[in-house]
């Protein structure tokens, strides 16, 4: 019997215990109170960053499809298709633009989400985050220190993509010997294609310069050598008349913005005379031009007898005119 009064009591004595065990604010608070207030930060984080995320694409899309460019006013009014073409590329240079902007924006509000998140929770747990958030501040500056580099990159990629300076598909020299297409940028490399096929890996912040053939209209310009023997006057009149002429060929006359230029005798030297021919034409085919009309122009210079410099090589001019 006092065996049986004795478990009884013990017993009672371990329900008096889980019970105030239970009943006590500590315990209640990690039991109930942290794991509902980090499942509602959870929930807050994971809802706020899809809606932000939302939110931007939806502003992006928007952007784009209500501010379609129209087509620029061309000085060739009767080709249509060329109207579109250029209007056809500012587009998708816009396009590309609001795009990236939205994929870094997407970025940005990710991380500065889950950061509040993580900060919140710690919070929550009792943790004291404020000299967390002092010790970030002077890592931060440490980092920034050792890494000015890229801290220089991530900037000049922020502001070339704000300023539109170049985009995806852009055909550009950085002055620094890389010349050619662009096929990828990021905050911090741009990626170019040379004529040669070789892939340049460009970091954003050693990038001082850059000149874009492709932003909105080109020009093709050549110069065009004549012997001095020519009569001035009517090479001029061939030249014009074939670069007119060129302009209206069906290889090239969609891509062309304006009726060529002739600028008439542009340089004259010692053993020949030139002629600048000049026509804009659409972003990047500056150079389709730049051939045919050099190939227009050069067989109106021989129908017409209009003379080359050194018409059969200069040695052979040398030797002969040596007598030998």
């Amino acid at each position: 019997m006092a065996t049986f009064i004795a478990a009884a009591s013990a017993s009672d004595n371990t329900v008096d215990a889980v019970t105030q065990w239970w009943q006590s604010e500590q315990m209640r608070s990690w039991l109930v109170d942290k794991p509902i207030g980090i499942a509602l930060i959870l929930i807050v984080a994971i809802v706020g960053n899809w809606l932000l995320r939302r939110l931007i694409t939806k502003l992006a899309d928007n952007s784009i499809k209500k501010g379609k460019l129209s087509s620029p006013l061309s000085p060739r009014k009767t080709h249509v298709e060329t109207d579109k073409a250029l209007a056809s590329t500012n587009e998708a240079r816009r396009v590309s633009r609001i795009q990236t902007l939205a994929g870094v924006g997407r970025s940005a509000v990710t991380i500065f989400v889950w950061v509040w998140a993580v900060l919140a929770i710690l919070d929550k747990l009792g943790v004291n985050v404020a000299p967390l958030v002092a010790s970030a501040g002077v890592v931060g500056v440490a980092l920034g220190f050792g890494a000015q580099a890229l801290v220089k990159d991530f900037l000049s990629g922020i502001f070339m993509l704000m300023e539109d300076q170049y985009g995806i598909g852009d055909t550009i020299d950085l002055g620094n010997g890389v010349f050619g297409d662009v096929e990828s940028i990021s905050l911090r490399i741009t990626t170019v294609r040379d004529i040669d096929g070789a892939l340049w890996y460009v970091r954003n912040g050693e990038i001082l310069q850059v000149a874009n053939h492709s932003d909105r209209y080109s020009v093709a310009r050549i110069q065009v050598p004549v012997a001095l023997s020519n009569d001035p006057d009517k090479a001029f009149s061939v030249i014009n008349a074939a670069a007119a002429d060129a302009s209206h060929d069906p290889t090239i006359r969609d891509i062309i913005l304006a009726e060529p230029t002739v600028n008439g005798m542009s340089g004259l030297e010692v053993d020949h005379m030139s002629f600048r021919v000049s026509v804009k034409t659409l972003p990047g085919k500056q150079w389709d031009v730049q051939r045919a009309l050099q190939s227009r122009i050069l067989s109106a210079m021989h129908a017409e007898g209009i003379a080359t410099p050194y018409p059969r090589g200069m040695a052979i001019f040398d030797m002969e005119e040596s007598g030998q």
